[in-house]
């Protein structure tokens, strides 16, 4: 494994999970002062909860470096739990890991790491590399090159303050490695269970549980692209665009979710063909590897966590944001969800694709 010796001191993010576990431990194999770090994110289960604390101080322990805890609860609540809520509400399927990981993790833990312990450097668990290109003295964020574990798609808005600050010790394992070298270290989470992608569904159980304790259900009518009544549902915020299952509906071919209409409260549903799009706009974008380009430019666009990244031409709009035309249509895009682009291992950058 790479070893990283341009620094000796290392603020390390713990949740309390398996990958965490083994970058702290890595590190201070390596020889680096670590201090672990744990958010406390909301109460339950799961890590990013009390029961990840309880495991990353273990682990600490275990380790002999000091462990420190953040309440973090009311950042977690504006920023991720009141963005949700009021995106399902609106009628477009939000995604809070990148909002997460800027906004609630990465920002505040360098910030704490600088002011309140004097150390310049945080590492986590993600499975993502960083490089420095000094031809264009950036930093570049790149895959992992476990690309089945990879989480580059969730840190496109980190911006280069925060690349600079940051290091990735699982970006050149596979995730068979990881559990490995947890075993070797005889950590206490080596043979923890994988948690969920969402943090907010392992607390309660699902998704649709966490909506409905704060998002009232609301009885509206499931309509075709011409307004004509199917069915019934109990809350649009129940639905996602491409969703299939779970309708309620029979029809003489499959139907999809092509639309949420939440000023009248309406899910429109359509074969594949309506679900499927050449383009879209997408806002808030941030380019983390490369500078914003001011023409158009080619890239590979990722527009899920589990898609995968297909050929787009990218033309930059006003103020931040822009326009992806697909060489192919695409099926479910998401209004809410990220688009993130690559060049080859590169995240150019990415955005929150818009309504359309």
């Amino acid at each position: 494994m790479l070893r990283l010796d341009f620094m000796n001191r290392v603020v390390v993010g713990l949740s309390g999970g398996v990958d965490s576990s083994v970058a702290a431990a890595t590190l201070h194999h390596q020889g680096y002062e670590v201090v672990g770090l744990t958010l406390w994110l909301m109460k339950g289960k799961g890590q990013c909860c009390s029961e990840g604390m309880v495991d990353a101080a273990f682990i600490c322990e275990q380790l002999g470096v000091p462990h420190h805890i953040v309440d973090s609860r009311e950042v977690f609540q504006h920023h991720i739990i009141d963005y949700l809520v009021t995106g399902y509400e609106a009628g477009i399927t939000p995604l809070p890991c990148s909002a997460c990981n800027k906004t609630v993790k990465f920002g505040p833990m360098i910030k704490y790491a600088r002011e309140q312990l004097g150390i310049d450097k945080i590492a986590t668990g993600h499975y993502a590399r960083i490089s420095y290109d000094a031809a264009s003295d950036r930093y570049q964020l790149r895959r992992a090159v476990d690309l089945t574990k990879d989480q580059s798609y969730f840190l496109y808005d980190l911006t280069q303050d925060l690349l600079a600050g940051s290091i990735f010790p699982l970006g050149e394992l596979k995730k068979t490695e990881t559990r490995q070298l947890a075993a070797e270290y005889k950590l206490k989470t080596a043979d923890k269970p994988e948690s969920q992608d969402l943090c907010l569904v392992e607390s309660h159980g699902s998704m649709r549980t966490f909506l409905d304790k704060y998002i009232s259900q609301t009885t509206g009518d499931i309509v075709d692209a011409d307004g004509k009544v199917l069915g019934q549902h109990q809350g649009i915020h129940h639905y996602t665009i491409g969703q299939r299952k779970g309708l309620g509906i029979a029809a003489a071919q499959a139907l999809y979710v092509i639309g949420l209409d939440a000023g009248r409260n309406r899910v429109i549903v359509g074969d594949r063909t309506c679900a499927t799009q050449s383009e879209c706009t997408v806002g808030r974008v941030n380019w983390v590897s490369i500078s914003a380009p001011i023409a158009p430019i080619r890239a590979s666009a990722q527009i899920r966590y589990r898609s995968p990244a297909v050929p787009a031409n990218v033309i930059p709009l006003e103020g931040d944001r822009m326009k992806l035309v697909f060489d192919e249509p695409q099926f479910s895009i998401t209004p809410g969800q990220a688009a993130v682009l690559y060049d080859g291992d590169i995240v150019l950058g990415g955005g929150i694709i818009e309504r359309f």
